[in-house]
């Protein structure tokens, strides 16, 4: 899946099989094939995992779409 994390300090693109994110409702995962989705979310960290290792980043809120394996978060 192709993560897409966009800023106002620019635009970050990461390769995961897996992302964790702090949604409004709770926090949640989205994985390969995961049915299309609009969400806010709130301030906490965004995880990502690829083989072998994991990376996040934190936000102090935004939204997120995924659609056919594309994750794109609109982050502050």
């Amino acid at each position: 899946m192709e993560l897409c994390i966009i800023t106002p300090n620019g635009i970050e693109r990461h390769q995961a099989e897996a992302v964790f994110l702090p949604g409004a409702a709770g926090p949640f995962e989205v994985l390969h094939s995961h049915a299309p989705i609009i969400s806010t979310l709130v301030e906490g960290e965004i995880r990502w995992r690829t083989a072998g290792s994991e990376e996040s980043r934190h936000i102090s809120g935004g939204a997120v779409m995924v659609e056919n394996d594309v994750i794109t978060v609109c982050a502050e």
